[in-house]
């Protein structure tokens, strides 16, 4: 891997190490301030509305401002938005600080993306992505355990710990990143005007990964959203809680690079099937948990979803993405995500109150289920061809990749092994 890739990576791993917000705002609400789980929900709902208008606000600066600068306003915005949650009292002020979070926070996912795409050859990027998401979820299970301790003792430390990560993060960004954005010719230049978000809204391949991402976000999402506040109901402690979920980023750290080399050059359709069949039944055996060590045991199985699905699906959108149009499809699939975030916590908040923990995971194994099979369905239908094409979008051709990113021809066997990823 590049230099540059490896400074991204400290970048990532610095910012999570200061993660606390997303984690442990349900239980900060719900525990510490005496709120319901609805108006949890609602807070968290509008953290993820921020990062809906902000992924695709931040995909088309990615690509006309570039991705350094992007990151840079994203991570100083998130800082000092973080910071300043910590000192709110009124629930219309959380709520309000919450979104500013939210849209900061979710801001310099496309960036981030992008540029790693930019400096990582095509044949090595399933393993780059499989090695961010590993840094993120090392960072993820130091500060969980660290957080859930910090939490019983003190939130304000907590948001004030994650602001001081987040501006060291943007000063690893400003003093050892450079630009990676492709340079452009007079034609490539048109090339990328002709790509618009309606460009890829008009790409049905590329948006079926899309809605199909957004329902395996919605399962995924409970484990900070729906898993602390029905822990929470049950008896169990902030600390408990952070216990659990560190074992998803303890299992991530373990697991992650190993099981990559193996999937490496698998079906991507198979891969995915698996994932989201496991995520959702993993989280509907949450219903029969009654104990940490088997909260974590649920953990387990969902986790290992995780670990395939992750890097499988970030290669499969950089791979459908044109080079010139990465930020606005990464924008419109970090808005998947984002998307995801605001619809998860009304769901599990209003099931949780109405209904009951058991029909929330009930919900996960259903929702699991429905895009498996979407996932079976869409990648059987996709061809050879794994770019937009004029037809498929209604635009002009799109530019090719670099040959500066391709340091020599990839053997007959390696091309069938890309084509069968795809």
């Amino acid at each position: 891997m590049p230099r540059e890739f490896w400074w991204l990576w400290t970048s990532t791993l610095v910012n999570r190490l200061g993660g606390f917000v997303a984690t442990f705002m349900a239980l900060y609400l719900t525990l510490e301030r005496g709120h319901s789980a609805s108006y949890a929900g609602l807070v968290a709902a509008l953290h993820g509305l921020g990062g809906v208008i902000s992924s695709l606000v931040a995909g088309v600066l990615t690509d006309r401002l570039g991705r350094r600068p992007t990151m840079l306003i994203a991570q100083v915005s998130t800082a000092l938005s973080v910071a300043l949650l910590g000192f709110m009292t009124h629930p219309v002020a959380i709520a309000a600080v919450a979104f500013l979070v939210g849209a900061s926070m979710n801001a310099s996912r496309p960036a981030v993306q992008a540029m790693m795409a930019d400096i990582v050859r095509p044949e090595d990027r399933v393993r780059a992505f499989s090695l961010n998401y590993w840094a993120i979820n090392l960072g993820f299970a130091v500060s969980a355990m660290a957080a859930g301790f910090i939490a019983q003792y003190s939130y304000l430390a907590g948001f004030l710990g994650e602001a001081v990560m987040t501006l060291t993060c943007a000063i690893l960004v400003f003093v050892k990143l450079p630009e990676s954005r492709p340079e452009r010719s007079a034609q490539e230049q048109g090339a990328e005007d002709a790509v618009s978000l309606g460009t890829v809204l008009r790409d049905r391949r590329f948006m079926g990964v899309v809605v199909l991402s957004f329902l395996a976000a919605l399962v995924f999402q409970q484990g900070s959203v729906g898993l602390p506040v029905a822990m929470g109901r049950a008896g169990f402690s902030p600390a408990d809680y952070g216990l659990v979920i560190a074992v998803n980023g303890v299992l991530i750290v373990a697991l992650q690079i190993p099981v990559t080399r193996f999937i490496e050059h698998r079906d991507a359709g198979r891969l995915l099937t698996l994932s989201t069949l496991l995520a959702g039944y993993g989280f509907g055996l949450t219903a029969f948990a009654g104990s940490v060590g088997v909260f974590a045991l649920t953990v387990c199985v969902w986790t290992l979803a995780e670990i395939i699905n992750a890097p499988t699906q970030t290669s499969l959108v950089v791979r459908l993405s044109p080079v010139h149009g990465r930020g606005r499809y990464q924008g419109m699939y970090t808005l998947s995500w984002a998307v995801a975030a605001m619809v998860a916590p009304l769901m599990s908040g209003i099931v949780l109150d109405r209904w009951g923990a058991a029909w929330l995971w009930g919900a996960c194994a259903v929702i699991g289920t429905v895009a498996a099979g979407g996932y079976w369905l869409l990648v059987r239908n996709l061809g050879e061809e794994s770019r937009p094409t004029p037809a498929a979008t209604g635009s002009v051709p799109l530019t090719p990749e670099p040959v500066v990113e391709l340091t020599a021809p990839k053997p007959d066997g390696e091309q069938d092994a890309l084509r069968k990823l795809v």
